[in-house]
């Protein structure tokens, strides 16, 4: 299913995309939208295990984890030696750091009262049983503890309110991070994209664009929307190309790349509990991509209290990956329905206004998925100037499917293949009442990062932590 080019060079999309696109298809399977069968992927018997090293504990609520990664010349961080000075060895954006998501601001008072806290840490991966002390940010800023091992990237607190660098905008009381369920990061030429639940999943959610400092977009091209997306004010105008909006909480996120309209613009996709996807233009502000249940909804879900654990039950969340070649592909993670959806991307609309559009859903089963909740390249984008993120598929990639129900990760081909599934154990026991809630890889590809929430054996603290793997 694909587009044709209009007399005047603008780009028309199939009555077909423009009905998946705007919802209006009328049926109840997006599969048979697209008419492309769910893909069954192989599943090999056996499942030996892999043992992780505590990296850091006491991270309530430990969700979303990616590594810094290197900027690559054309970002801006690069550019600007204020940005630049952050990426220096030892600093908050160091590009060996890995940014951790957490349910709690570690002290720092809150922006907005009727929000949940929520923080980003920058923690130095090479350390080991790091105790991240529990009000460490309470003077606010970037503050460090453990010798400088565990760091304040952002929070749900004052000094990161998008008002901070755009007073004018609309989303100005909005802070860059509250109760952070995604991360994915522009290094190619931008910035740090959080995805955020400030009420839950059932309420609004929020999506920013965040410097160094941890602020929403400083000089931001658009005044308007300044640095944050939150819930349906910061829509494209004067109207949007496709209605869409973060009208629950963010749940995933992933850059798509340079925006096809011509600009250079970032582009980012984003997930939203009612099963939505958004688009959001660095400068045009946000667009709908697919709308509501094209990914199963998390609105109204709850992981429960389960396996002996104690502490406040962590947000269900989902993982989203793009691949470009040879087609441009979008996966996102189906926790409560163990598969994977994968949505196809085209460009459609007219010249000058090109937006991402549907083309085409399948959706990948496999015995080998329990509870799906996040994905992560096997080998990360790296070098391509439009493409590289921690949320990017190099050409050819496999990648980890990170399944909550088993302690489990699966490594999968593109094609919904099963290469390996390994049982994570902490040295030769189990993770005991923990569940894993993230993974990401390193920009080698040598090693996995695994967040937890529950108690680990052995331990009392069930507020969360990190794990690092050996890739496989």
């Amino acid at each position: 299913m694909s587009g044709s080019s209009t007399p005047e060079g603008g780009f028309q999309i199939s009555r077909r995309q423009a009905l998946v696109a705007l919802g209006l298809a009328g049926v109840a399977s997006v599969d048979a939208v697209a008419g492309t069968p769910s893909a069954y992927a192989e599943n090999r018997g056996g499942v030996p295990t892999i043992s992780g090293r505590v990296v850091a504990v006491g991270i309530p609520g430990a969700s979303a984890v990616a590594p810094v990664g290197t900027f690559l010349p054309g970002s801006p961080i690069n550019t600007n030696p204020v940005l630049a000075a952050f990426t220096q060895p030892g600093r908050v954006c160091d590009p060996t750091r890995i940014l951790v998501g957490s349910t709690s601001n570690f002290g720092a008072p809150k922006a907005n009262p009727d929000q949940a806290a929520g923080s980003f840490l920058s923690i130095d991966p090479d350390s080991a049983d790091l105790a991240v002390p529990d009000r460490f940010a309470a003077a606010g800023g970037q503050a460090s503890a453990l010798g400088g091992a565990v760091q304040m990237y952002s929070a749900q607190s004052p000094n990161w309110r998008n008002g901070f660098y755009a007073p004018a905008a609309v989303t100005a009381a909005q802070t860059a991070v509250a109760n952070p369920l995604g991360m994915s990061i522009n290094n190619a030429f931008g910035r740090f994209w959080p995805a955020n639940a400030p009420y839950g999943l059932n309420g609004p959610g929020s999506s920013s664009i965040a410097d160094p400092d941890g602020r929403p977009l400083n000089n931001a091209p658009n005044p308007s929307t300044g640095g944050v997306y939150f819930d349906d004010v910061t829509g494209r105008a004067p109207t949007q190309v496709v209605p869409g909006a973060i009208s629950k909480a963010a749940v995933g996120t992933a850059l798509i790349g340079r925006s096809p309209d011509g600009s250079g613009r970032a582009v980012f996709a984003v997930v939203v509990a009612d099963g939505s996807v958004v688009q959001e233009h660095t400068a045009k502000a946000l667009d709908g991509i697919a709308p509501p249940r094209t990914v199963q909804p998390l609105v109204h879900r709850s992981w429960g209290h389960d396996r002996g654990h104690r502490g406040p039950v962590s947000l269900p969340r989902l993982g989203v990956l793009m691949s470009y070649a040879p087609e441009l592909i979008l996966y996102v993670s189906q926790p409560f329905d163990d598969s994977i959806k994968v949505i196809r991307l085209t460009i459609g609309r007219p010249q000058g206004n090109e937006v991402f559009v549907p083309d085409g859903l399948r959706t990948i089963r496999s015995s080998a998925f329990q509870q799906p909740l996040d994905l992560a390249p096997v080998r990360i984008e790296t070098t391509h100037p439009d493409r590289a993120s921690n949320t990017t598929l190099q050409p050819g990639s496999d990648f980890y499917v990170c399944n909550r129900g088993s302690d489990t990760i699966v490594r999968m081909r593109q094609d919904g293949t099963i290469v390996g599934v390994r049982t994570v154990r902490l040295g030769r026991h189990s993770l005991g009442v923990a569940r894993l809630n993230g993974i990401a890889t390193s920009a080698d590809g040598s090693r996995i990062w695994v967040t937890y929430v529950g108690a680990l054996p052995g331990s009392d603290d069930d507020r969360g932590g990190v794990l690092e793997l050996p890739a496989f």
